[in-house]
């Protein structure tokens, strides 16, 4: 999936509400998007965006406040015309009622054994 949008303007979100999930499969899925396509654009967010920078898996900052919203990355990938978004997270966190769309394409990286259903997008189970 990440090699047939070499050509596309691609972002990888990390939800960095919890440490719960283990870092490892979090970093081996960020290496796997360094080494692929470079050209990356990784988004650190929780209830705010953290960071936004080039794809590094040694550069993520977890809290354990548990809160995350989706609204702002969502929002910030459209403002950037993103043309996929791939977001790991359990998708336990806000999203507001009326986006219940995007413009761009969104993949769920969900690093849990329960695939919970979402909003939009495809959700993929990657634990």
């Amino acid at each position: 999936m990440i090699q047939e949008r070499h050509d596309k303007k691609v972002a990888l979100a990390v939800d960095t509400s919890t440490n719960k999930v283990p870092s490892i499969l979090i970093n081996n899925i960020v290496k796997l998007f360094e080494q692929l396509k470079p050209d990356t654009i990784l988004i650190q967010a929780d209830f705010k965006i953290r960071d936004i920078s080039p794809v590094k898996s040694d550069t993520i900052k977890y809290f354990t406040h548990g809160k995350s919203s989706y609204t702002l990355v969502l929002e910030w990938a459209e403002q950037e015309n993103i043309d996929t978004l791939f977001y790991i997270t359990d998708v336990t966190g806000f999203i507001p009622e009326e986006m219940d769309k995007v413009n761009y394409e969104v993949f769920w990286l969900v690093p849990d054994a329960f695939l919970p259903r979402v909003p939009f997008g495809k959700a993929i189970k990657v634990a």
